[in-house]
């Protein structure tokens, strides 16, 4: 890279994909002084480049998905970082060394897909910090200091740990808008500290052996929260504690053994997408139907039959999305056609043996899945009226066949206009046959318009005679 006199001036530079190992790093990049964005992605980097710690105006660095072990270098002389992504790398708690965090300026830190057995020394020292991921590590305890002084935290990502538990201290998260938990053993935590966070936007706990004693039953405070991902926790209904989230936006159940759900569902009146998905439910509420902001229902993998889905569907006039494959539907609710939203219909591995005729009438439908429902026969299309057919549209017969014919004149039925061929020889015989009925139609107009003539005629006369008769009175 040549010093092209420029370099102080360059306010960010990208270097994804570009191969810095063994000691290939451009020597230039300590003239960048300037520089405030930095992205070393994919770069082949084993160790921090000591060029680094010349960019004492930098403020967002990446170094995604690299060979490092240890963060030891130039980083801590960067007093103006903000922004640190170490995502998928290799580096031990050990690697980290304590002064990074004291960084006044620190307030995202993403060192997740690392090797870390133990949250890094010092971390708590970071209170600056709003956005901190740990996940994917192999972290086995929080400690209580950590909580204790992050309480600006907005965004909490601890996900794929081996935590079993979390301290009493995280209550003190007072501001956290997003929690994520998933694939954890949390089987000792209670959640009794989740009343608190009373700002909690987003929750997920997909995977953490919840049942229905881990989960209080307070959770009224909790009225900012629109998102709830509880999957895979072997969950055999719905926890009632839920039903009292009533600004929940989003809430994924799947992959329980639910059985059936509470009529309690229709508290959720700001609901856009439920997912059901891999449970043991036979049946759907009727309830569910009063849930009127409803977009996107995924039920797969149940064992919902006719009878199983409420017949009022039809008034989620906001449904967009029906899922139900690998259920047990031999016909589907004609309410379900009325949804007049509706853009994807996902019926596949059902015992289909046909759909209501109205299925026709979606005509938004982007999607519709019918695969593996081998004796289905689906129902014909209804024949379009046309414009113009006569007393089947208007109910009143305008044509002037019909007006002769009320006349008493004698014109011929014209043939039925649902036989249509696109035979070009019919055609012909039918424009034939049509020129010579208007022929002898115009004849008949003829003969009333001269009968009509003649008698006024004939009145002319007698009028005429009477008054002579009248004239020899006098």
């Amino acid at each position: 890279m040549a010093n092209t006199g420029v370099l102080p001036f360059v306010r960010g530079v990208d270097f994804t994909s570009n191969d810095f190992s063994d000691g290939k790093f451009p020597d230039a990049v300590r003239l960048m002084t300037g520089v405030q964005w930095l992205k070393l992605d994919k770069t082949n980097l084993t160790q921090i480049p000591e060029e680094l710690g010349k960019l004492l105006k930098l403020e967002h660095l990446s170094l995604v998905r690299n060979d490092l072990e240890r963060l030891y270098g130039e980083l801590t002389e960067l007093g103006c970082l903000r922004t640190l992504n170490i995502r998928h790398n290799r580096v031990k708690s050990s690697g980290i060394p304590a002064e990074l965090f004291r960084l006044e300026e620190l307030t995202t830190l993403d060192l997740s897909h690392n090797n870390l057995k133990e949250v890094p020394e010092g971390l708590e020292r970071a209170r600056a910090l709003l956005v901190l991921n740990l996940s994917h590590n192999h972290i086995d305890s929080i400690p209580n200091a950590l909580f204790m002084h992050l309480t600006d935290l907005l965004f909490l990502d601890l996900s794929s740990n081996s935590l079993e538990t979390l301290p009493p201290q995280t209550r003190r998260l007072a501001n956290l808008q997003t929690l994520i938990l998933n694939h954890n053993p949390l089987g000792h935590f209670q959640l009794r500290q989740l009343p608190s966070l009373m700002n909690l936007e987003t929750l997920h706990m997909r995977d953490t052996q919840r049942t229905l004693n881990n989960i209080p039953g307070n959770m009224d405070s909790l009225t900012n929260l629109t998102e709830l991902d509880l999957a895979q926790n072997a969950l055999p209904k719905v926890p009632e504690a839920l039903y009292s989230l009533r600004n929940l936006c989003r809430l994924n159940l799947s992959d329980n053994e639910i059985t059936e759900l509470s009529q309690a569902i229709e508290f959720w009146q700001h609901l856009k997408t439920l997912n059901l998905c891999r449970n043991k439910l036979t049946a759907l509420p009727a309830s569910l139907c009063k849930v009127m902001t409803l977009c996107r229902l995924y039920v797969n993998d149940n064992q919902l039959d006719f009878e199983g889905i409420p017949s009022g569907i039809g008034k989620l006039s906001n449904l967009e999305v029906f899922s139900a494959a690998n259920n047990q539907l031999e016909m589907i609710p004609e309410g379900l056609c009325r949804c007049g939203s509706l853009k994807k219909l996902i019926l596949t591995a059902n015992r289909l043996i046909t759909l209501p005729d109205a299925i026709h009438l979606l005509t938004d439908l982007d999607v519709l899945d019918l695969r593996d429902n081998p004796e289905l026969v689906m129902p014909p299309k209804p024949t379009e009226v046309q414009r113009g057919s006569g007393i089947e549209f208007y109910n009143i017969d305008f044509s002037l066949q019909h007006q002769l014919r009320l006349a008493g004149a004698n014109v011929p039925v014209p043939a039925p206009s649902n036989n249509l061929s696109k035979d070009p020889i019919a055609r012909k015989m039918r424009l034939r046959r049509g020129r010579r009925d208007q022929e002898e139609a115009d004849q008949d107009q003829a003969k009333i318009l001269k009968g009509m003539k003649d008698i006024a005629k004939d009145k002319n006369k007698q009028k005429t005679a009477e008054e002579v008769k009248a004239e020899s009175l006098k």
